[in-house]
């Protein structure tokens, strides 16, 4: 394909949704590719008045460093730093009602975005596309439909009252500006109260 066809091939089978694309680098990427002999160029094509367009293949070395980067992505589980598990490490800055209405809403968007996912499944399997080309979104939807069953349980429990550490919640707020060094104190004695070989490990690091 030449690099124009490459990425009307993309947005149409809406790649965008599973990996971070950006369209406007594209050639850049491929003269890239190029340069460390992963493609190459086979021809130059005229449709009609169009500018002329270069195909490009792949090669030997391509191939093989498509598959060895494709099976880490596979075989290799990696950290991934998630938006929403940021959140949650700060969300005590938060007021609890408001942290309450703003998980609610979170799952509203969450069930939405299901809702989507299901319709689009449906319509693939109405077009006969085999699963096989929906294995990214399906994971998407585990995911999802985890993230909402976890939100609705921590939801249940600040309104239950059972969510450990909420009492503290509440009066870091209700002291107003006040409630950020009774967090940081409410966190050291946490860290404290951890490993007790700690201290000797520090001894051990000083000597």
């Amino acid at each position: 394909m030449h690099p124009y066809e490459i990425s009307q091939t993309l947005r149409a089978r809406a790649t965008h949704e599973s990996i971070r694309l950006n369209f406007g680098s594209l050639y850049g990427v491929v003269a890239g590719l190029e340069r460390r002999r992963l493609v190459r160029a086979v021809e130059t094509v005229r449709e009609g008045k169009r500018p002329e367009r270069t195909v490009y293949d792949i090669t030997e070395a391509g191939r093989r460093e498509m598959y060895d980067w494709l099976s880490e992505l596979i075989a290799a589980p990696v950290k991934e730093y998630l938006q929403f598990e940021a959140g949650l490490s700060l969300v005590g800055a938060l007021p609890p009602d408001e942290a309450v209405a703003l998980l609610r809403q979170r799952c509203l968007a969450l069930e939405f975005s299901l809702e989507q996912i299901q319709a689009m499944h449906v319509a693939m399997e109405k077009r006969g596309i085999p699963r096989l080309f929906a294995l990214e979104s399906e994971y998407m939807a585990a995911l999802q439909q985890a993230e909402l069953e976890f939100t609705r349980l921590l939801v249940a429990d600040i309104d239950s009252g059972e969510l450990s550490g909420l009492d503290e919640w509440r009066t870091w707020h209700e002291g107003g500006a006040a409630w950020g060094r009774s967090a940081d104190d409410y966190a050291k004695g946490a860290e404290d109260a951890g490993d007790p070989h700690d201290d000797e490990d520090d001894q051990g690091d000083a000597r």
